[in-house]
């Protein structure tokens, strides 16, 4: 159900500016740590890309919910509704990322095992690379066999605040 229109917002957080794409339903569409919404409208599947974009100095619960994971309240992003569209492993994928616990991280290859394709490292790893909606499908959670952290969109120090700010 996505609108010719979406809301944006961008809010501070301890590691900088946070952006969210929502839909006139409530679903993100896409967010991440950048001011600029032209870093994540790529992001957005065809399908569901607004036509255009309006600016809004909040977006109501995820809003609240990005202040309160930064300020602690880890599972807080948990309950938003996000909409991404892709190949139906991608989909499965990202629906079984929101499943891994904050505070603890899987490794890519225990990823592929939770989608039930155990093979299918290099597709996990590729479904938290096109993961447009980071923070509320936790791809940070994902790191490398070993404990390497792996990369990031937002940034590897991004990454590294989130999983230490999670362990606490």
């Amino acid at each position: 159900m996505t609108s010719n229109t979406a809301d944006v917002s961008t809010m501070d957080t301890p590691i900088g500016p946070f952006t969210a794409v929502v839909d006139a339903d409530g679903a993100v569409l896409a967010s991440g740590w950048t001011g600029q919404v032209d870093q994540l409208l790529p992001l957005i599947s065809p399908a569901l890309r607004p036509a255009q974009t309006r600016v809004r100095p909040e977006l109501g619960a995820v809003t609240d919910a990005v202040r309160a994971y930064h300020e602690g309240e880890l599972s807080a992003v948990d309950e938003i509704e996000v909409r991404q569209r892709s190949g139906e492993f991608r989909e499965w994928a990202w629906t079984v990322l929101r499943g891994v616990p904050a505070g603890k991280p899987v490794s890519y290859a225990d990823y592929a095992t939770l989608a039930g394709r155990p093979s299918a490292v290099r597709a996990a790893a590729a479904a938290c690379a096109r993961n447009a909606a980071a923070l509320f499908v936790p791809c940070h959670r994902v790191v490398r066999t070993g404990g390497g952290l792996g990369g990031f969109r937002w940034g590897v120090a991004t990454k590294q605040w989130l999983l230490t700010h999670e362990e606490r």
